[in-house]
C-alpha cells in the first residue's frame, strides 16, 4: 500500500463483541482450572521426589480428584487426564514399595 493510505476497518457487530467477552471469560476460567490441577500434580511430585510415602498418600486423592474436575469441566481430555493418574500411580505404588 502506498504511503498514507488510510486502512478501513470493518466495524465489529454486536455478536462479535460478545464473542469476544464469552472468550475471555472461558478463558479465565479454564486458566484458573488449569493452575489448580497444576498446582496439586506439583505438590504430589514433590512428595515422590522427596521420598515421603505418608505425605504422597496424602496427597493422592485431591490430586486424582482435581484432574476429575478437569475432565468434567472440559479443561483437559480425559486421556491426557488419565495418563497423569496413571504415571502418578505407578509413581506412589512404586516409593510404597521401595519403603516395605
Amino acid at each position: 500500500m502506498a504511503q498514507g493510505t488510510a486502512i478501513k476497518h470493518k466495524k465489529k457487530s454486536k455478536s462479535v463483541l460478545k464473542n469476544i467477552r464469552q472468550t475471555e471469560r472461558r478463558a479465565a476460567i479454564n486458566r484458573m482450572n488449569r493452575t489448580r490441577v497444576r498446582t496439586a500434580i506439583r505438590r504430589l511430585r514433590g512428595a515422590l521426589a522427596t521420598g515421603d510415602a505418608a505425605a504422597a498418600e496424602k496427597l493422592a486423592s485431591p490430586t486424582f480428584s482435581e484432574l476429575d474436575k478437569a475432565i468434567r469441566k472440559r479443561t483437559l481430555t480425559e486421556n491426557t487426564a488419565n495418563r497423569y493418574k496413571s504415571r502418578l500411580s505407578l509413581a506412589l505404588n512404586a516409593l510404597k514399595a521401595k519403603k516395605s
